[in-house]
């Protein structure tokens, strides 16, 4: 979630929005607002995580009416101190994944329009508030990003799993695109040797500062499994606009989950392609930043749409997911038709 592309008022505003809108203890999808959403289900519950302060979490026996829980982390890890000093426990677009009984839960922190910005991980037994077994435990950095050392954004992470049981993550938002990096079997840190790739970009020019992230406006990676192929959405364009958001959603595959990856017409993400998977309309003219999931055997596109007769807000969207006959994912467009 880059946020840089606004004046720094505004910027702010509605990055504090979900945080500082009146508190709903309890709310149907069609109407829970977050940015970046992410599920899991354990048991017979789900749960979203979302952009927000000490990281929004909501649960769900149906994934229509939704209850708030507390947030992943009471209190700011004194490592962000070190990234960035001004962080104030916002955390952005964070992702979830169980592996060996124990939730790995990856989150952005960042100073916001800079590379200022890193990923950190908290680990936990249990997802339920009420089990006595229920504690975050933060592990702190797993990757960061600096000013003019890197042109890359350590923001946006996800946990990929590969063919042959090696973790990666990964990550980006703006400048030269998207990452993956290869993690250490405890997934709480890179792995060393470090092993990197180049998952998706848009063109920028050598000219431009490295200051600047447009106009590469590329982010959110999500990497999804699927009759032996590894899809890859990327959001283009630009959220946190309100009515004005543009967000949309691309996508390419490859065999090899390090890439290179290409869409239907063979063009690879790494020098700017991708095959439009969804775009806004009138009512909701940005949407974006999407996970992907199987439940009960149906594949489900859970993202974040910005709601044009509501001032913009940003509100939970969990859409259908099929194939077409050529292995090209289609979204369920029908209920943002009113």
């Amino acid at each position: 979630m880059q946020r840089s592309k606004i004046p720094l008022l505004i910027l702010t505003a509605l990055s504090l929005a979900p945080a500082m809108a009146p508190a709903q203890d309890s709310v149907a999808a069609a109407d829970l607002r977050i940015h970046d959403p992410v599920m899991i289900r354990e048991g017979d519950t789900f749960y979203l995580f979302g952009t927000g302060r000490g990281i929004a979490v909501w649960s769900s026996k149906d994934r229509v009416a939704w209850k708030k829980e507390p947030p992943v982390l009471e209190a700011i890890p004194a490592w962000t101190a070190n990234v960035a000093p001004n962080f104030k426990g916002h955390y952005w677009a964070p992702d979830v994944a169980l592996h060996e009984g124990t939730y790995y839960l990856y989150y952005s922190v960042s100073a916001g329009g800079k590379i200022t910005s890193a990923i950190g991980v908290a680990t936990n037994k249990t997802l339920n508030p009420k089990s006595p077994d229920y504690r975050w435990v933060d592990h702190g950095l797993v990757v960061q990003s600096i000013p003019y050392r890197d042109l890359w954004n350590a923001i946006d992470p996800q946990l990929i799993v590969g063919d042959d049981g090696t973790p990666w993550l990964a990550f980006g938002s703006f400048w030269a695109g998207l990452r993956l990096a290869k993690l250490a079997p405890d997934r709480l840190k890179l792995a060393e040797p470090q092993e990197w790739r180049s998952l998706a970009k848009r063109e920028r020019s050598v000219l431009i500062d490295d200051a600047e992230p447009e106009p590469a406006s590329i982010e959110a990676p999500f990497i999804f499994r699927k009759n032996g192929w590894y899809y890859l959405f990327v959001s283009w364009d630009h959220c946190c606009r309100g009515a004005n958001s543009d967000y949309k959603v691309v996508v390419g595959r490859s065999k090899d989950l390090r890439g290179p990856y290409v869409d239907r017409n063979e063009d690879r993400l790494d020098k700017g392609g991708g095959t439009l998977v969804i775009a806004g309309n009138n009512r909701w003219p940005g949407i974006g930043h999407n996970s992907v999931y199987t439940f009960d055997g149906k594949d489900v596109f859970v993202t974040h749409a910005y709601d044009a007769k509501d001032s913009g807000r940003s509100k939970l969207k969990i859409l259908g997911l099929t194939w077409d006959d050529a292995g090209w994912p289609v979204v369920d467009t029908s209920p943002l038709s009113n």
